[in-house]
């Protein structure tokens, strides 16, 4: 087994070779995508020791789901690195040029990152996403992932390796980190030497321990604590399904509603016909008191600790509210900066709503749901970018490249 150091001198060598592919990047892509179908029986036979370890250690369903590959899951993931093979290429593009009156040419262009750390948990299809769109950007990748789905990763990154290695670029552009425990992610965090970034991925205690601790630059992703506000001129029946869909369509994802709130002026029909619907799915709410007043005593009278919580469960956070304003005001003290939404018939509202929220990503009757890198049409995703340096959303092929000066002189000198 390598140390981390060990891996960040492989992957700071091959990406000298990576940052100059062309055409070798979609072919890599191409075998990656036909490796992971084709030994997808490989993959779920990992990933099965990885689920059995996880129910022995108390997992909860919601972790087991988000553990849990399948042969459809292989197939969304091949399909996710097939559309990234049919996107431009994010490196060597012009962004600006210009020329000086001394006669020097400057050009600013789009380069690779470099080498990409990635420390996640249990979704072992982040493997895969994260690996081939830092391929197509020209950029190798030190995945960290779990204990939790060491055996799925292993796998992934071996068939991923052998794939890429048949396109002619070397191994060493995708590499993991089979160390689990916590030294290993102090090791990464530290690997200035090395690694030009790190990106974080899971929940609010791993995001956490990275920003505070890490030494290398580091982009924040993944904490959802998102909200839908249903203001009083708000379709009863589009209100319900966009809640339903929102909360219980994927539990475990950083896009699923976690805190609605609702306008007095609605609330007595509304909430009994969003809670009826949600009771399908046996939706634990836990609400302020106008909401225990208008559901009964089943609900659970809800605590400040309760509006700031990502549940990943089925749990829902209600309050009742008498402004637009007020829902504004809870969203800014308690959300994440993900994903918002409002679900109203007020043109008006609505602007307000999308100009007074500061999130990543604003809606208007739709399920935050599709705050989704392969939903906003680009490709699969390295995460959710909640903070506002070097990016914000969904972060795709274009976040995953920095610039540089080209400068053609003809012996200028200054």
């Amino acid at each position: 087994m390598l140390t981390v150091k060990e891996l960040g001198i492989r992957a700071k060598k091959a990406s000298r070779v990576l940052s100059v592919a062309k055409a070798s990047k979609n072919e890599a892509l191409k075998n990656i995508a036909k490796a992971l179908v084709s030994n997808a029986d490989f993959i779920i036979e990992a990933n099965d020791i990885d689920i059995k370890n996880g129910k022995e250690n108390g997992l909860s369903d919601a972790m087991i789901d988000r553990l849990r590959l399948n042969k459809e899951r292989i197939d969304d993931i091949a399909q996710g690195v097939k559309e990234i093979i049919a996107m431009p290429d994010p490196v060597g593009k012009v962004l600006s040029g210009s020329k000086l009156s001394n006669g020097l040419d400057i050009s600013k262009v789009t380069v690779p990152l470099g080498v990409i750390g990635i420390i996640f948990e249990s979704r072992p299809n982040v493997t895969a996403d994260a690996a081939a769109l830092c391929l197509k950007a020209g950029n190798c990748v030190i995945l960290r992932g779990g204990k939790e789905a060491i055996n799925s990763n292993k796998a992934i990154v071996k068939v991923m390796r052998e794939a890429i290695n048949k396109a002619g670029l070397p191994e060493d552009c995708i590499n993991l980190v089979e160390d689990t425990t916590r030294q290993s992610s102090i090791e990464l965090m530290g690997l200035t030497e090395y690694l030009d970034v790190l990106i974080p991925r899971g929940g609010a205690g791993l995001i956490r321990a990275v920003v505070e601790n890490a030494k290398v630059p580091v982009i924040e992703t993944g904490v959802g604590n998102c909200h839908a506000f249903v203001d009083e001129s708000a379709d009863i029946k589009m209100a319900t399904d966009i809640i339903y869909n929102a909360k219980t369509s994927r539990v475990s994802v950083c896009n699923a509603l976690e805190t609605m709130l609702i306008h007095e002026n609605i609330a007595d029909k509304a909430l009994p016909a969003i809670y009826d619907k949600l009771k399908e799915k046996n939706v634990e709410i836990r609400g302020c008191e106008k909401t225990v007043a208008i559901l009964g005593n089943t609900v659970k009278k809800a605590t400040d600790d309760d509006y700031a919580t990502e549940f990943l469960d089925y749990i829902l956070a209600v309050k009742v509210v008498s402004t637009l304003e007020e829902a504004i005001d809870h969203i800014a003290k308690y959300s994440s900066g993900h994903s918002e939404v409002i679900i109203t018939e007020n043109f008006k509202n609505a602007e307000y709503f999308l100009n007074h929220v500061d999130s990543s990503a604003v809606y208007v009757n739709a399920s935050t749901r599709f705050t989704d890198g392969g939903q906003f049409g680009l490709g699969a995703e390295i995460g959710i970018s909640t903070q506002k340096l070097h990016a914000r959303g969904p972060m795709g092929l274009e976040n995953l490249v920095s610039t540089k000066y080209i400068i053609r002189g003809d012996g200028q000198i200054r």
